[in-house]
């Protein structure tokens, strides 16, 4: 394959620059894949920061990665050249350490996340490890693909592993990147949704993607409020605000779980005396491994739920991921690439 465009940082705290870069043929296992889109995401600043260690620079990142395989690996079943695939967070699994052996890939001790690992999706090419693929079904376009490929498959795991069922209430708290879909996810689900945000300016969007009720924090008493509404069975929490995620928790019916997705390294202020009695819980959710994303791609189609994202070329990349970390870009921002034009 000639050289391909890549955006890379050369040390942490480094700005993207456009550079050209051998990708070579896949190793067994592995495939290639030409890159048509691959999505923006917050994360991606923990990875440029260095906050996984500057052992992997220089580090080409993104892990929401959208396009088709362009070459296949020895011993790589069932996928072949031509296949529509997308990558997330998930970017493959060792096989080997303790929770490979139990088949829990999600927890595996040597997660290959795309951008970490092996370099990631803000390039014309990627290598990846077969079992990381995904397969995008007829109806979805690799931008809408690529952002469901980590933000689509967090929310959709964590309400769909959750103790919900058709007709309960649910809380989405925040409505940013995760939020949006969440909300979306949920109505899908037939779930009852309650969005807590912050400003009046967020109601008429909240509504128009399906929520039921909105509460605006700056104003209101959100545990009243959702106690006056029966007292919500879940709460999706997807703000990056360790307090925002938790100021539902006394609004929870009981035996009601805050479901815990937002990144946020500051603690949470929690009780005790707010989960033993109403025995509530505080739950986190990864990602979700390939089968998952497949599964979240699937629902997508059926039901409409789309991220509301911002295209960008791959080499204005640098642009779009200032955009994206000053909290202008609604919601998601995706790079594509000459392949996906």
């Amino acid at each position: 394959m000639p050289a391909v465009r890549s955006l890379v940082s050369d040390s942490p705290g480094a700005p993207l620059r456009l550079v050209e870069r051998e990708v070579p043929d896949p190793l067994p296992g592995h495939v290639r894949i030409t890159v048509e889109a691959s999505g923006v995401c917050h994360t991606d600043s923990k990875v440029l920061e260095g906050a996984f260690g500057p052992s992997i620079f220089p580090v080409v990142p993104g892990h929401e990665i959208a396009g088709r395989i362009d070459a296949v690996g020895e011993g790589v079943r069932p996928w072949q050249v031509g296949d529509r695939v997308t990558v997330g967070w998930y970017g493959g699994h060792c096989g080997w350490c303790d929770p490979c052996r139990r088949g829990d890939f999600i927890h595996c001790q040597n997660t290959q996340i795309p951008g970490v690992a092996y370099p990631g999706g803000y390039a014309e090419a990627v290598l990846v490890p077969a079992n990381a693929l995904a397969r995008i079904p007829e109806g979805l376009s690799a931008v809408e693909a690529a952002p469901l490929a980590c933000a689509g498959v967090t929310v959709y795991n964590a309400l769909r592993h959750s103790g919900l069922r058709g007709g309960d209430t649910v809380v989405v708290v925040g409505l940013g990147g995760l939020g949006h879909l969440g909300v979306q996810f949920a109505a899908a689900m037939g779930l009852r949704v309650v969005v807590v945000a912050r400003g009046e300016a967020k109601r008429a969007l909240a509504m128009h993607l399906g929520a039921h009720h909105y509460v605006d924090s700056t104003t209101e008493d959100v545990p009243a409020v959702l106690r006056a509404l029966g007292g919500p069975r879940a709460a999706l929490a997807t703000a990056a605000s360790s307090t925002a995620m938790v100021e539902s928790l006394d609004g929870l019916g009981d035996g009601g779980e805050l479901l815990v997705i937002g990144v946020e390294p500051e603690p949470m202020p929690v009780s005790p005396l707010q989960l033993i009695a109403p025995s509530r819980s505080v739950v986190g959710h990864p990602s979700g491994i390939a089968t998952d994303v497949e599964d979240t791609l699937a629902f997508a189609q059926l039901s409409g739920v789309r991220a509301m994202v911002e295209e960008v070329p791959l080499d204005q990349a640098p642009a779009a991921y200032d955009r994206m970390m000053a909290g202008l870009a609604r919601f998601r921002m995706v790079l594509v690439s000459d392949a996906g034009r």
